[in-house]
């Protein structure tokens, strides 16, 4: 089913998916809240790739010079050690290539539970409750390094062990609420990891992440892709690529003093806002149902009760329909 989006709608969720996909306050929950908010209640795949795109174009502008030099030393190091057969020597002498083999392992643990828990995690997606309780314990999380102190190791100390605990830690942020830029540079920081290099590994994992993600969803969506306006997805690209980088480099300086743990208030509020909201919207819908008056700090009198009811509740709304255009016989479905 594709549903109706325009470019005003785009460029509001790519406006919110760069925002959020780095600071640590979650872009899958913000953008389950806000499509719920625009009556979208079937995302097209191929606009969430899109958006997601021009976040991944974001981090390729800051640390494509680091990527540059994880492929140079790779290449290089594979030589050596096809030509001298001096592995260890190699792995010594090498930290880009060092960093390349520990940005591939940390990947592995979210690849392996999306695959594994692939139905159970769309299923979170849809549920609003399951938002709010996870944006408080985002907010657990970023609030513990506020005491995250002590050791700080650079690249030269970064170990195995480091790479599989923080790459273990990114798959929670499978689940929607659960901010993966927050969880990845928080767990760096409790292994003792510099602040500099929690935020560039963190952000270096995000690329095999978002791209293999990217991927996944414009092979869903592979029936749909000559049946969409160009327009809503180079609108909606373009705005997160540029809100990305902005909130990146925001970001950047944040880690870097110690600031952190400023974002848990955020995720506070806003879980607490959304677990109460999904706990009285039912109950506003079943009381205009009955024919009874809503009560309580969401009441309010004919059509506007009804859409915030409907906005809060919990079950899956009726899909939008898709706009027919006839022409040469036959129908074809536009995201406009």
């Amino acid at each position: 089913m594709i549903v109706q989006i325009d470019p005003g709608q785009a460029a509001f969720l790519g406006f919110v998916q760069g925002l959020t996909e780095f600071l640590p306050v979650s872009s899958s929950a913000h953008l389950v809240i806000f499509q719920h908010l625009l009556g979208m209640r079937n995302p097209a795949l191929l606009f969430d790739a899109v958006v997601h795109a021009g976040t991944l174009l974001a981090v390729l502008l800051v640390y494509g010079k680091d990527l540059w030099k994880v492929i140079g030393e790779t290449l290089c190091a594979v030589q050596e050690m096809v030509r001298d057969g001096s592995a260890p020597a190699v792995w010594r002498s090498r930290p880009y290539f060092r960093l390349g083999v520990y940005l591939l392992i940390g990947t592995i643990p979210a690849a392996v539970v999306g695959l594994l828990f692939q139905d159970a995690v769309e299923q979170a997606f849809g549920s609003l409750p399951a938002v709010g309780s996870m944006l408080l314990v985002t907010g657990v999380i970023l609030f513990g390094t506020k005491s995250s102190k002590g050791a700080r190791r650079g690249l030269e100390g970064l170990a195995l062990r480091d790479c599989l605990v923080i790459g273990t830690a990114q798959s929670f942020a499978l689940l929607p609420g659960i901010s993966r830029s927050g969880i990845t540079i928080a767990t760096a920081l409790f292994c003792g990891v510099k602040r500099d290099l929690a935020a560039r590994f963190s952000f270096l994992l995000s690329v095999p992440a978002i791209l293999g993600a990217n991927i996944l969803e414009v092979y869903k969506a592979r029936g749909t892709l000559q049946a969409i306006h160009q327009w809503p997805l180079l609108v909606g690209g373009l705005v997160s690529m540029i809100t990305g980088y902005v909130a990146l480099r925001l970001l950047l300086r944040i880690v870097h003093s110690g600031r952190l743990f400023h974002f848990s208030y955020y995720c506070w509020a806003l879980g607490a806002f959304v677990l109460l909201a999904a706990w009285i919207g039912p109950r506003m819908s079943g009381s205009e149902q009955a024919g009874r008056p809503s009560r309580g700090m969401f009441a309010m009198d004919g059509k506007k009760s009804s859409q915030v009811a409907i906005f809060f509740m919990e079950r899956p709304y009726p899909p939008l329909a898709p706009t027919a255009v006839q022409g040469g016989g036959k129908s074809h479905n536009y995201l406009f």
